[in-house]
């Protein structure tokens, strides 16, 4: 199985959407080795960028070919979206049996089963929330692509019925594949210091990072409190908010640390007492399921697949009311036998996510494409893979 995939969300700075490709080639990778008997998976990661190039270190998704291509990406996401051009075939030179978008819109082939990843659809109820190709591509052309893709994979049950409500979809044609906990054990002891209370991700409006301000500034404005650490780059619109923590009453109390890169990731969640994850909209919530493998107690909002991930392990609340994301995190700090079974069912949770089964629903989703593809458009397959 020849399968061609869009490695450009990883290619600099991996977080949300970049860390789940590389994380998911390294599962395939794993999980179907190019020696393994029967029909072997032949993983080609694509990119292209006018000035980033696509240097794996050495050793790193040993068994994935590469194909780095000088074009920058607003120029090709452009003519992909819009025309269906370049085909891959004609843009590598290769054939290919599956092409692979990590997001909504199809990476474009004449022979290929097209297969594309939805991680949410916050972008349909909320394009003020979005910028550049999001908001130019997504809401206009997601329905579409997702019709003429023969599979659509989901990282959670919350998405694959969003997709089937709101895109048409049929349920038989969405593949659920949530990612995979990280391969670390739950840490043994709360921080000497007490540590400081974690929001984790790209700072953007979904986020809801200035109604997690509204919830500190009331907490503190009644009671001492951990200092909030906001771990994640700065998106575009994201300057209100830095300038917001430069005043008082948050100057001193609330710190960004920017992007965390992922070797650094579980320190930093160690040294936290509790996460919180306060956003409108989540597909998955991949900051969640880390702090549960880690131990570290939750509070999140009552949206998106929040609750799927969470379920009982921490408190779910409103994003829209302030009041209550303060309450939830005052008590988290305050009652610490409620802390504590917050943070031991996390790590049983988090036993249920494990990317070699992220790969081998994948990969099922590969096949299932295929099948489709031959069904509907006749059965290219045996052409051998040569320059097109």
């Amino acid at each position: 199985m020849r399968v061609l995939l869009d490695y450009r969300p990883a290619l600099r700075r991996r977080s949300g959407v970049g860390e789940y490709a590389h994380q998911l080639v390294k599962a395939l990778l794993a999980a179907f080795p190019a020696d393994a008997p029967g029909d072997p998976l032949e993983l080609t990661l694509f990119s292209s960028s006018w000035k980033d190039r696509l240097v794996l270190p050495e050793g790193e998704l040993a068994g994935a070919a590469t194909i780095d291509r000088h074009v920058p990406v607003s120029v090709l996401n452009r003519a992909w979206h819009r025309f269906g051009w370049p085909p891959a075939e004609l843009l590598t030179g290769r054939r290919f049996d599956v092409t692979h978008s990590l997001h909504p819109l199809i990476l474009p082939s004449r022979a290929a089963a097209h297969l594309v990843t939805i991680h949410d659809l916050d972008f349909l109820a909320h394009p003020e929330r979005t910028r550049a190709e999001i908001r130019r591509d997504y809401p206009r052309l997601a329905r579409d692509h997702a019709h003429r893709a023969d599979r659509v994979v989901v990282p959670s049950r919350f998405t694959a019925g969003e997709v089937e409500r709101r895109l048409g979809v049929p349920g038989d044609r969405i593949s659920v594949c949530p990612p995979g906990a990280p391969d670390w054990a739950p840490r043994e002891a709360l921080p000497p210091d007490g540590g400081y209370v974690l929001f984790f991700g790209t700072l953007e409006p979904r986020k809801n990072v200035g109604g997690l301000l509204d919830a500190y500034e009331q907490l503190i404005a009644r009671r001492t409190a951990p200092p909030l650490v906001l771990a994640g780059q700065a998106a575009e619109g994201s300057r209100t908010w830095l300038e917001r923590i430069a005043r008082p009453p948050l100057a001193g109390v609330v710190r960004h640390i920017g992007y965390v890169d992922p070797s650094t990731r579980r320190e930093l969640y160690a040294g936290a007492r509790l996460l919180v994850q306060p956003s409108f909209d989540e597909g998955f919530g991949m900051p969640v399921l880390e702090a549960m493998t880690l131990g570290i107690p939750v509070v999140a909002a009552d949206r998106g697949a929040l609750p799927e991930l969470l379920g009982d392990a921490g408190p779910l609340v409103d994003p829209e009311d302030p009041g209550q994301l303060s309450a939830a995190i005052a008590r988290m700090v305050d009652d610490d036998a409620y802390a504590a079974a917050c943070a031991a069912k996390g790590p049983l949770r988090a036993r249920h996510f494990r990317w070699d089964l992220t790969a081998r629903h994948v990969y099922e989703a590969y096949q299932m494409a295929i099948d489709r593809q031959v069904e509907t458009r006749g059965d290219r397959r045996g052409e051998r893979a040569r320059p097109a």
